[in-house]
């Protein structure tokens, strides 16, 4: 028999991107601090962060010893600094006028947990956006795209015509990277391509 698989996550994209691998899941909703700790790389924050959703969508699961939850996360670094999401519009625009003309890094991480264990992946990907007028970039915010994306954008959305070059995993920098999650799920004994 096939784990139930539960996704910590509310984000519409996760979702997507799981059912377009044929992998049956049931939401949960889970709450984290996603402050970075002191002196914390970008790569141990992401995996921190889906490693703690996962454990913490278990938790919230208490006695269902069959179950799976995956957690991931996804961060846009700079020069070593990780963008979060935009506090304020200010904030976005100067994100995005500092990635345009430049290449950055997308790290996304995800983990899976169960009664047993919890293992977790880090995919590194590198964007490149071509320069951005001022102009584009206060457009873009207006269109109320930027306001809960980590580094201000969305690759699969509007954004997608700012993006000059991708090097590593597309499905990564939407959110969750089908590669190395089909990989994890297989560990745990998930299947992709199950009929819906």
């Amino acid at each position: 028999m096939v784990a139930t698989l539960y996704l910590a996550s509310g984000s519409p994209r996760r979702r997507e991107l799981l059912m377009q691998i044929g992998v049956p899941f049931v939401p949960l909703a889970v709450a984290i601090d996603e402050t970075p700790a002191p002196d914390e790389t970008p790569a141990a924050y992401v995996e921190r962060l889906a490693r703690d959703k996962a454990a913490a969508g278990l938790a919230s699961l208490a006695g269902d010893r069959q179950a799976v939850v995956l957690g991931a996360d996804t961060t846009v670094v700079l020069d070593g600094r990780i963008l979060g999401k935009p506090r304020d519009r200010a904030e976005a625009l100067a994100m995005l006028q500092a990635l345009g003309g430049r290449g950055h890094e997308v790290l996304t991480a995800v983990a899976l947990a169960s009664a047993a264990c919890c293992e977790a992946r880090v995919v590194r990907s590198r964007v490149a956006f071509r320069p951005l007028a001022a102009a584009e970039v206060e457009a873009y915010w207006a269109t109320g795209e930027p306001r809960d994306k980590a580094g201000g954008y969305a690759i699969q959305g509007l954004a997608a015509v700012f993006v000059s070059h991708l090097e590593g995993s597309y499905s990564a920098v939407v959110g969750l990277p089908l590669c190395e999650t089909a990989q994890l799920l297989a560990e745990f004994g998930i299947p992709c391509w199950q009929q819906q």
